[in-house]
């Protein structure tokens, strides 16, 4: 395969992963707001998971409702926002049609139309009924791929950019939740439940965390998303999937480290097979989700040297195609 045609398969499932998971972030930031938890710290936090708090101040001013909404959901000229993810991903899908199936490039021209169309005060006025139709839409486009593309070399790229972007904001979602709820980690006598029920429902969490543990503990939420293997959206199973259509590319066998990218993610992922909910806690959510970020972003930087730079090592300006709100 072209590493071209390889890279459009990757950023088109990472995009549309990516604009999923900001209506999760925007998401479970507008029901902490609603339960009164942070007030106008609520949208700060928001902004400050980006990592752009320096261009949203030049652009914005102060954070508030409206502002960060605008800034997450419509605004073309911030490369992260729901509307720049699904026109990059209608681009990367447009320069490779020949390669995807008919109902998958429908779905993905569709929904950036329906993005584009969306009138800027109905978002504003009800923002989680356009938050809820992008979700649907990414999550249909999976199931799209999932039963009409051969699973050859190009799907596992797709499903690699998708993991990867999907561990990354799951570990911001967190984030917003170290941020705002710090007392409920720290003292269970100060635990509110119904913001940690809010970031479990952001995640698509709240049922499967029930079954597994019952009332919820901040720390067992912690269990839910970061380590627990089987849940689709935790960090742990996303990176080991991720890891396993790596080698399904490289055609080597799992635990090999013959590439750059398959010795970073392999760590990474070895990583999270050991690591505890007790220690993540112990160390600080915030500073361990740091830590994870900073190494997501150097084995994303792998897999672009091994299989799209034209020269590896000094990989080109990104093109259009990369996005940020990978600070």
């Amino acid at each position: 395969m072209l590493s071209r045609v390889a890279e459009s398969i990757f950023w088109l499932n990472r995009c549309i992963e990516r604009a999923d998971n900001v209506a999760r972030i925007v998401d479970v930031s507008t029901h902490l707001a609603l339960d009164g938890v942070g007030g106008a710290s609520t949208w700060a936090a928001l902004v400050s998971t980006t990592g752009d708090d320096a261009w949203f101040a030049e652009r914005y001013g102060a954070p508030n409702r409206d502002s960060v909404l605008k800034f997450l959901a419509i605004d073309r000229s911030y490369a992260s926002s729901i509307a720049s993810c699904m026109a990059m991903a209608r681009e990367n899908a447009r320069t490779i049609r020949d390669h995807l199936s008919r109902e998958a490039w429908e779905h993905v021209n569709r929904t950036f139309l329906q993005v584009a169309e969306a009138p800027e005060d109905r978002i504003l006025d009800a923002p989680d009924v356009f938050f809820a139709a992008v979700r649907r839409a990414a999550a249909t486009f999976v199931g799209i791929a999932y039963v009409t593309q051969t699973h050859d070399e190009g799907w596992h790229f797709g499903r690699l950019g998708r993991l990867i972007e999907r561990a990354d904001k799951t570990s911001r979602i967190l984030d917003v939740a170290s941020y705002l709820l710090p007392k409920g980690l720290e003292d269970p006598e100060m635990l509110d439940e119904a913001p940690w029920a809010a970031l479990l429902r952001s995640a698509s969490a709240f049922e499967m965390y029930r079954q597994r543990h019952g009332l919820i503990a901040p720390r067992l939420v912690v269990e839910q998303l970061v380590c627990e293997r089987k849940f689709p959206r935790s960090m742990r199973y996303c990176l080991t999937k991720a890891n396993r259509s790596l080698h399904a590319i490289t055609a080597s066998p799992l635990g090999s480290t013959g590439t750059t990218a398959e010795r970073a993610l392999g760590a990474l992922a070895s990583e999270l097979e050991f690591v505890t909910s007790r220690e993540i806690v112990s160390r600080g959510l915030h500073e361990y989700i740091d830590a994870f970020q900073l190494a997501l972003n150097a084995a994303g930087d792998a897999v672009f040297d091994t299989f799209f730079a034209l020269c590896p090592g000094l990989p080109p300006s990104p093109p259009p195609s990369r996005a940020t709100f990978d600070q």
